[in-house]
């Protein structure tokens, strides 16, 4: 057998665990302003690419809108482009409430004409359209930008 190796009792002692030196905290790194394909927010239907389909759909009733003659015209039009419209809308909330991409001038003009269509219908003066389409486009369009500057580390774009 061989000889056992033994401490020898004038040797230091290793520093204990309160004495060693701590890294310094991790420096907070700035928010990237590129938006990568890895940092895209997921759907809850996320391996079914049904968005991307909707737009599909909706483009092609569209393009039967726009070939076609008759009384089906309009109705394949409006199909199409309300198809196409709540397709890209989920997706732009989806993403700017993400904190990935920045959609607040897109938003704001989906809740201006969500404002403007019902008084359409309602027997108002016609200047009060515009006037409250840009009301609320611009109270909407503040309030998005804020939302998103708070969900992407301080960004205002992001491309």
């Amino acid at each position: 057998m061989g000889r056992r190796s033994r401490k020898r009792a004038d040797a230091p002692l290793p520093p204990r665990r309160e004495d060693r030196p701590r890294p310094a905290p991790a420096v907070p790194r700035a928010p990237d302003p590129r938006a990568r394909m890895a940092e895209a927010p997921k759907a809850a239907w996320s391996p079914f690419p049904l968005t991307e389909l909707c737009i599909l759909i909706g483009m092609a009733l569209l393009t039967a809108g726009f070939l076609t003659d008759g009384d089906r015209r309009g109705v394949l039009l409006v199909g199409g482009m309300t198809v196409v419209t709540l397709a890209a809308g989920e997706l732009a909330v989806r993403e700017h409430f993400a904190g990935y991409r920045s959609h607040s001038a897109l938003l704001a003009v989906m809740c201006a004409i969500l404002a403007v269509v019902p008084l359409y219908f309602l027997p108002v003066p016609g200047i009060l359209l515009p006037v409250v389409g840009v009301a609320v486009g611009g109270v909407a369009f503040v309030q998005l930008r804020k939302a998103f500057v708070e969900r992407s580390g301080g960004l205002g774009f992001r491309a």
